[in-house]
């Protein structure tokens, strides 16, 4: 046993760090895997949640590094939208502990659908750049402040609704939609981690276990993204949008409302 956690343990968390980081640098999706099998190792979903953020942390943040060290990302143009996500996250994750989420996991099923269906019917969607539709600086506000409180307030699809984002909003491909998600992931995984770890709501072995699979996972997800790019990214962006439909439609149609 290593601070509570047997051997096997921490291989299955290192395992699911792994596997998560590699899904979720190319297209989001990681914590269909992650929450779960911290819940299963008999975690209280509070510092489940709150481990599951310092995992995340590392996945987002190794993406993001990998994705800019080969180009994808323009740091200074994403200094302002990551502030601004930043204090969306933390906005998001007070108002959490005070509003009900369940109305909000209902409407979500039918806003991924049509998302799904929208990148079926419109196959040249990302493939290349086109002109900005708005301000980079309306862009950061609206939607950092959105997507940023959303993703501390609930947070399933937000990498999701990131890239579209970036590719309907400000005209990017695919790839370049995918690494500057990572950024954003990246500001509101951090606010909601300051939180958790504020309150002490987090298993550190444990996180750091799946941390370090995280790492190595985003590092090899972002570089078959930069070597692939939309060719690669869309079918796994699909299909990581309708397991996530499946899991919403279950957790809060057919269980009650639980997670």
């Amino acid at each position: 046993m290593l601070f509570g956690f047997g051997l096997w343990q921490l291989l299955a968390l290192f395992g699911t760090g792994l596997a998560a980081g590699f899904v979720d640098s190319i297209a989001g999706g990681g914590g269909l895997l992650t929450l779960p099998v911290l819940l299963s190792l008999g975690l209280e979903p509070k510092y489940a949640l709150g481990t599951n953020k310092l995992q995340a942390t590392c996945g987002s943040g190794s993406a993001a590094f990998h994705y800019g060290r080969a180009g994808a990302v323009h740091w200074k143009d994403c200094v302002r939208g990551f502030m601004v996500t930043l204090i969306g996250a933390a906005l998001g994750t007070a108002a959490v502990q005070s509003i009900s989420t369940e109305i909000l996991k209902r409407l979500l099923p039918p806003l991924l659908l049509a998302i799904a269906i929208y990148m079926l019917v419109k196959p040249e969607l990302g493939k290349q750049d086109h002109a900005p539709r708005m301000p980079r600086s309306r862009f950061d506000l609206i939607f950092g402040l959105g997507l940023g409180f959303y993703d501390g307030f609930l947070g399933p699809g937000t990498g999701t609704f990131w890239t579209m984002a970036f590719v309907l909003a400000l005209g990017f491909n695919m790839t370049r939609a995918t690494a500057h998600t990572k950024v954003m992931n990246l500001a509101s995984n951090l606010s909601s981690l300051a939180f958790f770890l504020i309150l002490g709501k987090l298993y550190f072995v444990a996180g750091a276990a799946m941390g370090l699979g995280q790492l190595l996972g985003a590092r090899l997800g972002a570089g078959l993204v930069i070597k692939r790019g939309t060719k690669l990214i869309r079918p796994i962006f699909i299909s990581m949008v309708l397991l996530l439909i499946v899991k919403l439609i279950y957790s809060s149609y057919l269980t009650g409302g639980q997670k």
